[in-house]
């Protein structure tokens, strides 16, 4: 569930097309064909992590008609792994689906679909939009910086608690616990609380538990065969690599295998399941329009700064534009729970995309890859 991670500086390479020449009274020859786009980078970039320490890296990519998988270390293909944050723009997609239905409207108070939920040391879902949740504008505490839930989960109390049941509301109730990071609408700052808060809403307007409206309005439209979201359901899918932690901020301590973890500590900000042909074929929809009417994406992509100190990125609705060292733009997300990190972007057209994950949560940079897969340009040797 971790938030943005910015761009390094890298320089592009780009990739040029010849065209054939003809002569004067000479036979007509025809164009040599364009240049396949080459994975080389985005492959030395795997192979880096897993030089760093990474147990195992994949990533996917998708450039016009051009597909390609890359693997390395102890990982296939194929793997399904925990996308994390990445749930947040499923999240999302419903809300907006739900608005363009006239099922609520975004901004409509916290306080009209969950009255009382959020309340206490400061917090009042009456002064806070639907549409603040999803673009992190709202102000509320997220219950993962808070340091008994870190421990409890995050560090050495995972190995006891690791298959325990959290329920919606006991996570907004770790957060109420504390006050506000600021007044709604004045700032910004990535919180989790904001979309388990998002999937209570969606509930309420569908009467159903978030997940079946995203299985019901993009899972299964779109095929993504590889796609589920668990809810309590504590076991990875077949086929999957294993997920690794160090439980703890020391990168030198021992390794614990966490691939098996009850993913309600997530709920709709981060729980979800995929690979990487299935959240390239989501973001390649979603910003071609396949899933929002044209009124919903402009609202989707319409971003507000995350920090004078990284002015390359932004934040939308569930969706985080990035400017590239070479001057690209993408849209996305970036995702990471107990031993997992992932990856999912695309460009603004669709056309091309990247998705990926490392199986650690303590070593790795997986901008890397997005910089040489977008960019042309392999990580530097330390």
């Amino acid at each position: 569930m971790s938030a943005v991670r910015t761009a390094r500086t890298v320089v592009a390479a780009g990739l040029v097309a010849g065209l054939a020449a003809t002569a004067l009274a000479a036979p007509a020859v025809a164009a040599a064909p364009p240049a396949k786009p080459s994975h080389a980078a985005t492959q030395q970039a795997l192979d880096a992590a897993v030089a760093e320490g990474v147990p195992g890296a994949v990533a996917a990519a998708r450039d016009g008609k051009d597909r390609w998988t890359g693997t390395a270390g102890e990982r296939k293909g194929n793997d399904r792994y925990r996308v994390g944050s990445i749930t947040k723009t499923f999240t999302a997609t419903v809300l907006l689906q739900l608005q363009a239905e006239r099922r609520l409207d975004l901004d409509d108070p916290v306080e009209k679909w969950l009255p009382g939920v959020v309340r206490g040391n400061g917090h009042d879902g009456r002064k806070i939009t639907v549409r603040q949740l999803l673009n992190h504008s709202s102000g509320i505490y997220s219950y993962t910086e808070d340091p008994a839930f870190q421990q409890k989960v995050f560090g050495s109390g995972f190995l006891e608690h690791r298959y325990d049941t959290w329920a919606p509301q006991q996570l907004v109730d770790v957060a109420m616990g504390h006050a506000p990071d600021f007044a709604p609408g004045t700032s910004w700052r990535y919180s989790n609380t904001n979309y388990v808060l998002a999937g209570m809403v969606i509930e309420k307007v569908t009467g159903r538990p978030y997940g079946k409206a995203v299985e019901n309005r993009i899972i299964k439209p779109l095929k993504l065969r590889a796609t589920s979201v668990p809810g309590t359901d504590s076991r990875m899918p077949e086929p999957h690599s294993g997920a690794y932690s160090k439980l703890g901020a020391e990168t030198d301590g021992p390794t614990y295998d966490v691939t098996d973890l009850n993913p309600s500590i997530a709920s709709a900000a981060g729980e979800m399941i995929s690979d990487s042909n299935d959240l390239q074929t989501f973001y390649r929809a979603l910003l071609k329009g396949r899933l929002l009417p044209k009124a919903e994406m402009r609202e989707l992509t319409t971003t507000l700064p995350v920090s004078a100190q990284y002015p390359d990125y932004r934040y939308g609705l569930g969706i985080s534009w990035q400017k590239l060292s070479c001057g690209k733009e993408i849209w996305g997300h970036g995702g990471g729970i107990h031993g997992s990190v992932s990856e999912g972007y695309a460009t603004r057209d669709g056309e091309h995309s990247l998705a990926g994950n490392f199986n650690a949560d303590w070593t790795g940079d997986t901008q890397t890859v997005i910089e040489a897969e977008f960019c042309g340009t392999a990580p530097k040797k330390p």
